[in-house]
């Protein structure tokens, strides 16, 4: 595809967002479960439930951090990524002036502050693409919501909704997978597919097409990874649960289970998460680590995040010189039926 040259382009990245140190915890959780995505009650209940949780949580969240030296890496590691696709961008669309801005959720930088940076830069063209290769009303959709309600710059703007089996996503999780399984030598092991959970509700009620986006990913990384039949030598399941109500399963734990009913050892692939953070290096790398060690699974061993690799970099300056060449919402590469009632794709369409 040709996209048009000599224009100034922002590109902006988003994700959740991490706290950067101790005192940012409570903050941070509490514009977490205070947006309506997360929790979904009028804002007169919502606020006042928002800080009891965070209150409630903040010990236990800021210990958390305190195992990754105060705070999150998923900024850091966040900036990385813009640099790297910037570095694309400039060889893909040579004639433009390209800029990748980061837009967290839930703590700095915040929405509202890179939507101000992007105004003052003044660009020609906007391409908003999700952090999230998965489109979930919980991330995707809320940042987007966000970012529509306070973006009034100039600027005509694209939006890349998701890419769960974009090719070069799909390459760099499989190659990492097949380096971790050799680790393994010659011991049996299963192959675990964790993602952050959401609640059933959102699926069977709502339409949220994150859990089939997820299993079409999975499948798509077993293939090219070369793994055999899902149950025996890989399968998916999700972690990060939180409250009462009842959540996609199986969770990465009841699968740990599994695996030493079976005496498997363990690969488990972070297939949502792009980035290290809480739920990869506390959540995977030490509690989840303490359970299969608890449990006799022998190896347990963890894919890490895609973060820079350059296939996935790639991926995601395919995405963005599409997402010039098209305009509206569309996703990058297959897996997208586009016909969930909360797909933004199928709104825009209606919109139109």
């Amino acid at each position: 595809m040709t996209a048009p040259t000599g224009r100034r382009i922002a590109v902006v990245l988003f994700n959740l967002g991490g706290p950067d140190d101790q005192a940012s915890v409570k903050p941070f959780l509490f514009n977490l479960f205070n947006d309506p995505a997360i929790i979904g009650l009028p804002g007169l209940f919502r606020t006042p439930l928002a800080k009891l949780i965070s209150s409630r949580r903040e010990k236990t969240a800021q210990a958390n951090y305190a195992l990754m030296g105060g705070g999150s890496p998923l900024l850091p590691e966040t900036r990385g990524q813009a640099a790297a696709l910037e570095a694309v961008l400039a060889n893909r669309l040579p004639g433009d002036e390209v800029r990748a801005f980061i837009a967290m959720r839930y703590w700095a930088p915040l929405t509202e502050e890179t939507a101000a940076d992007v105004a003052a830069w003044g660009p020609d063209e906007i391409v908003l693409l999700p952090l999230y290769p998965q489109f979930s009303t919980t991330t995707s959709e809320s940042s987007l919501a966000r970012w529509n309600a306070v973006y009034a710059g100039p600027g005509a703007s694209r939006t890349v909704c998701c890419y769960p089996e974009a090719p070069g996503w799909i390459a760099a999780q499989a190659g990492a997978v097949r380096l971790k399984r050799a680790e393994a030598g010659d011991r049996p092991v299963r192959v675990l597919f964790s993602a952050h959970g959401i609640p059933e509700t959102l699926v069977l009620k709502k339409g949220d097409p994150y859990q089939e986006q997820v299993e079409s990913t999975c499948a798509a990384i077993a293939a090219e990874a070369g793994l055999g039949e899902r149950g025996a030598d890989w399968d998916i399941c999700y972690q990060s649960r939180v409250g009462p109500m009842k959540w996609l399963g199986p969770s990465t734990v009841e699968a740990i289970q599994q695996a030493a009913w079976d005496k498997v050892g363990v690969v488990v692939v972070p297939v949502a998460f792009v980035s290290e953070h809480v739920e990869t290096l506390v959540e995977l790398d030490i509690e989840y680590a303490e359970v299969a060690h608890t449990l006799g699974v022998e190896p347990y061993l963890r894919v890490p995040a895609v973060g820079v690799a350059p296939a996935f970099i790639d991926t995601l300056g395919e995405a963005v010189v599409e997402a010039l060449c098209r305009g509206g919402v569309e996703p990058h590469g297959p897996g997208c039926r586009a016909d969930w009632k909360v797909c933004p794709r199928t709104c825009d369409r209606r919109a139109a």
